[in-house]
């Protein structure tokens, strides 16, 4: 008579095993030169990259929260790994850093190799537009802890920057100028309040396109945080990057001092109205009846960066960011204040 197995309790290590070839290809498209180890050992190990003198890592760690929900209720897996990496790498170069490489973890009840195959394709993908390399994760299989079909993520980043290029917010000077980075939507934050009015009390379907949108809401929803590493790293090179903030949890009010100096008497001065404001966050807005001041430190509200620039120098940051891609919005500027810890002040 058999005994009772691993599998017979729920953790299938053959799926896993299945799941690490699967994903070798992925992980192959990453790499960089300075990656010293192949996937499946224990640890990832990385050289510094030459030409640094006095280098600083810089390491985050974040997930994507409750828009896994989205994935889970469309059936679609690919865009949540580049959310992923995006909500790291975005965090890393607001301090000017490169990234360097970035681990995955990835849990569910039971492993579902295709589903996670999909899952850390999208990582790679994220990944090849930061220009970091997947060095490796976890994959945990953890039978009752996990509903049939649900899964977690989170997400580790590790960077550089040269100490003497580092971006903390010093440099800026009253006067500077803030340019803003167009958002491709609501990115990885507030999708509870985002399920709540637009699933719950709107009873709105994810295959139905609602006035104003340009594709179903579930395709809009599930878009991808945009990863503005080429266009900040160009920016920093440029002697152009006095200071950033990813606007994420916190929108516009929580995020943006996040730049400022914790002893510097500094205020920023943000324009409210001089961007595009896509129009899902309008219909989030009217369907469920949010104030407006509860929008703006919910959610970006179409602008995913914020960057602090001199400026005399405005208009040729503005030139280089949008030659990376980047939509660029003129938001406001940097002005003095009679106190520490100033608020941002919303003009409206």
């Amino acid at each position: 008579m058999a005994g009772v197995t691993y599998r017979d309790a729920g953790v299938d290590i053959d799926a896993g095993d299945s799941l690490v070839e699967r994903i070798k290809p992925h992980v192959k498209r990453t790499m960089r030169r300075e990656v010293m180890t192949d996937l499946g050992g224990f640890a990832g190990l990385c050289a510094i990259p030459a030409g640094y003198r006095e280098p600083l890592l810089v390491s985050c760690t974040d997930g994507v929260g409750t828009k896994l929900k989205l994935a889970f209720l469309t059936g679609r897996h690919d865009t949540v790994g580049v959310d992923l990496v995006a909500m790291n790498v975005n965090d890393l170069v607001v301090c000017g850093a490169e990234p360097l490489f970035f681990l995955d973890y990835f849990a569910s009840g039971r492993l579902d190799v295709g589903v996670a195959e999909r899952v850390i394709a999208g990582i790679a993908d994220g990944c090849q537009e930061a220009g970091c390399a997947l060095v490796g994760g976890e994959t945990a299989e953890l039978p009752g802890f996990y509903a049939d079909g649900e899964y977690d993520l989170a997400g580790f980043c590790v960077g550089i920057v040269e100490r003497s290029r580092r971006v903390d917010g010093r440099a800026i000077q009253v006067g500077d100028r803030l340019l803003g980075l167009a958002s491709s939507g609501f990115h990885s934050n507030g999708y509870s309040l985002v399920r709540h009015v637009l699933l719950d009390k709107m009873a709105l379907r994810l295959d139905e396109t609602p006035p104003g949108l340009d594709a179903p809401l579930g395709d809009v929803l599930l878009r991808p945080t945009r990863i503005y590493v080429r266009a900040m790293r160009r920016l920093a090179a440029a002697d152009l990057l006095r200071g950033a903030a990813h606007i994420t949890g916190g929108g516009l009010v929580d995020n943006p001092p996040r730049m400022i100096p914790g002893d510097a008497r500094l205020k920023l001065q943000i324009d409210v109205g001089s961007w595009t404001v896509p129009p899902v966050f309008d219909l989030l807005a009217r369907g469920g009846g949010v104030a407006p001041d509860e929008m703006l430190r919910t959610f970006n509200m179409g602008l995913g960066m914020l960057v602090c620039v001199p400026a005399a120098r405005a208009g040729e940051a503005r030139t280089l960011l949008e030659q990376e891609g980047e939509t660029v919005f003129d938001v406001g500027e940097v002005a003095a204040s009679d106190r520490v810890d100033a608020p941002v002040e919303l003009r409206r």
